[in-house]
């Protein structure tokens, strides 16, 4: 038997005291919330830890579990050559406790954007979806299943 290969990610819904959201301009996806994915022997908390500062500059601490993402599309990279796998994305609610904004080799930018204006900024449903749940709280962790190429289709919804 081969042994799957899934691409397990976190992301960071990074909410300052005055409501607002930190969100990262990335060089393929436009505006999206800073996350990436855990490396090798690194756990689900320091990877997010360690995602954040390297795409925003911005410290954090990691809250709570909000949402669990499967993308189980598979498709070629940006460089129309390398295979994607499917992806597992975790995302936690992160409380700011320093740091400055800033971009870095995988951002142009970084910014606090207030939460009325996220949806201006961020394109891509997987996106709109992610943070439509977080603003969506209910005390349970959101659970959907989706794919993102060709189209974005939602397949399994739930909460746990």
């Amino acid at each position: 038997m081969a042994m799957p290969t899934h691409i397990v990610a976190v992301g960071a819904f990074v909410e300052d005291d005055h409501g607002n959201i930190l969100l990262v301009k990335t060089h393929h996806n436009g505006w999206v919330i800073p996350g990436g994915q855990v490396e090798v022997g690194e756990n689900l908390m320091d990877a997010l830890v360690r995602e954040v500062k390297e795409e925003s500059g911005i410290d954090v601490i990691v809250s709570h579990l909000m949402g669990v993402y499967s993308n189980t599309a598979q498709y070629k990279w940006h460089d129309g050559v390398t295979d994607v796998p499917t992806k597992l994305m975790l995302d936690f609610v992160c409380k700011p406790v320093g740091g400055e904004l800033c971009g870095s080799d995988e951002t142009t930018e970084s910014r606090w954007v207030p939460k009325n204006k996220v949806l201006d900024l961020v394109e891509g449903e997987a996106y709109i979806t992610r943070f439509t749940d977080y603003m969506n709280k209910e005390g349970q962790v959101h659970y959907k299943a989706y794919v993102t190429k060709p189209d974005f289709e939602l397949q399994l919804e739930r909460k746990v």
